[in-house]
């Protein structure tokens, strides 16, 4: 207690009293991100509502040695917003504003607490958007976006967050002001702002970010694409990739997933299909016509039973809003959902689905699919009871069993949700113990007593050590063959 009213005194310093929220009531709201399975009541919440006064909050923090997690709208889905429960959670919420927006640039400067959509809809009127569109859009912020280098449904053709940005300013720990990229397309020195694009705010607060708009698409069409088996869709999202197609979108979603979205939005999907595809051309016109055709074909030789071309843009967006509506509405058929994401090799989607779908009978647990198939990030829904500790630790070795098979097929652990609390066993099974170390040394260079969202993303060594001990005793061991990313 007297740590918490040290801090909230120091805080009150500067920020209005209804800044500084230390009552249980007050801070329950924070205890979790969208991984609501990992909770934890901050001490301490901060909401400023300046740069100056975030730039107080990290030295004060700093001074007094107490650990700061920032945090933004808490549409994450991997704890990197989970707060210490002996430091403070700094909340962006206040900063919302979108400070300029430059047509002819084709860029906009934002806070960090501008909604994802909004940036679009701010940049609408001069015919322009902000590509990566998350399926949280509507709720999720650009300054999450930013920390966990987010994805979405375009990110194939129009790549991620990190592609999307030109310049972030924030805060060091200490205050210290920090300023990564440039307006123009490159900046000198090391290329500082992809580092800080997915550090998962380990490294510094942002308080402001220029983004690069795009000219909105004059046509974009969507094939919708059944199989009645879930392999020959994945063979066939590979068959369009090699086929020299690069699509504005490719998605696949499977039976049960089709099923659940279809009672919540009724967006028309074949509910007789073990899978269905999901393809989007923009372009001219023209563009759009010879891409739907050359894709038909790629997609009829793979073995499509059925496809349907939306006629207009009313049913190209009904067709996307089942994929966007995919986990609220996998919320509504269970208790809880654990929205899990791996990248693998596209010609490997097959495989891996077989290796889902034999964990869903050893674990006894249900595991719908939606995958940003095109560029091979799946996002396995695995449906639990968290009022039942048992699935929920049957849940967590499912996880577990699959973020790894992604590293034994030549994947990653993570695509776009970023590792937070939720994968940081699995980085030790990616990533070798120099190469975790190297890790350790970028913090440090940031951060040198480690209180910027501490125990995120990053294992220390001794914790790999006791998950190689813990894979043991349940008959596995780590594999120091498999690929090194």
């Amino acid at each position: 207690m007297g740590a918490r009213l040290s801090v909230v005194n120091a805080l009150r310093a500067f920020l209005p009293a209804r800044a500084v929220l230390h009552e249980e009531e007050d801070t329950r709201p924070y205890e979790c991100d969208g991984l609501t399975a990992y909770r934890q009541l901050p001490m301490v919440v901060a909401l400023p509502e300046t740069e100056e006064q975030v730039q107080k909050v990290l030295k004060t923090c700093a001074a007094m040695g107490v650990p700061v997690v920032p945090r933004g709208a808490g549409t994450g889905l991997s704890g990197g917003a989970l707060p210490p429960g002996d430091g403070v959670l700094l909340s962006m919420a206040k900063f919302m504003r979108v400070l300029a927006l430059d047509p002819r640039a084709r860029t906009a400067v934002v806070q960090p607490g501008v909604r994802n959509a909004a940036i679009s809809e701010a940049a609408a009127p001069f015919g322009l958007y902000y590509a990566p569109d998350p399926s949280s859009q509507i709720a999720c912020t650009i300054g999450g976006n930013v920390s966990e280098n987010s994805g979405g449904v375009h990110c194939l053709k129009y790549g991620l967050t990190v592609h999307n940005v030109l310049r972030v300013r924030g805060y060091s720990i200490e205050g210290e002001p920090l300023e990564l990229g440039a307006d123009g397309p490159d900046a000198p020195g090391y290329d500082l702002l992809a580092l800080a694009v997915g550090s998962e705010g380990m490294l510094l607060v942002v308080t402001e970010i220029t983004v690069k708009l795009l000219p909105l698409p004059q046509c974009a069409r969507l094939i919708m694409a059944s199989f009645d088996d879930v392999e020959r869709a994945g063979h066939a999202v590979a068959a369009v990739i090699a086929a020299g197609i690069i699509p504005a979108g490719l998605e696949m979603m499977d039976r049960p997933a089709t099923h659940a979205v279809e009672q919540f939005v009724a967006a028309g999907y074949d509910l007789e299909a073990a899978a269905i595809l999901l393809c989007e051309c923009d372009g001219t016109p023209e563009e759009v016509d010879d891409e739907i055709e050359r894709t038909k074909a790629v997609l009829a030789r793979s073995g499509a039973t059925r496809m349907t071309v939306s006629r207009d843009e009313a049913e190209r967006l009904r067709f996307w809003s089942g994929r966007k509506a995919a986990f609220p509405a996998v919320g509504r058929i269970s208790p809880d959902y654990y929205c899990m994401d791996g990248t693998i090799p596209r010609k490997r989607l097959g495989e891996v689905l077989r290796f889902i779908a034999a964990m869903e009978q050893k674990y006894g647990l249900r595991c719908p699919n939606v995958f940003h198939a095109g560029d091979g990030n799946l996002h396995p829904l695995i449906l639990f009871d968290a009022n039942d500790a048992d699935e929920l630790h049957r849940t967590e070795l499912f996880a577990a069993e699959v973020l790894e098979k992604c590293v034994e097929v030549g994947g990653t652990i993570t695509g776009e949700h970023g590792v937070g609390v939720e994968k940081i066993n699995q980085m030790c099974v990616q990533f070798r113990p120099d190469e975790l170390e190297l890790f350790h040394a970028i913090k440090r260079a940031f951060d040198a007593h480690g209180l910027l969202n501490p125990g995120k993303a990053v294992p220390t060594l001794a914790r790999c050590a006791e998950y190689g001990r813990e894979r043991a005793r349940a008959g596995a061991a780590l594999h120091p063959e498999l690929p090194r990313f």
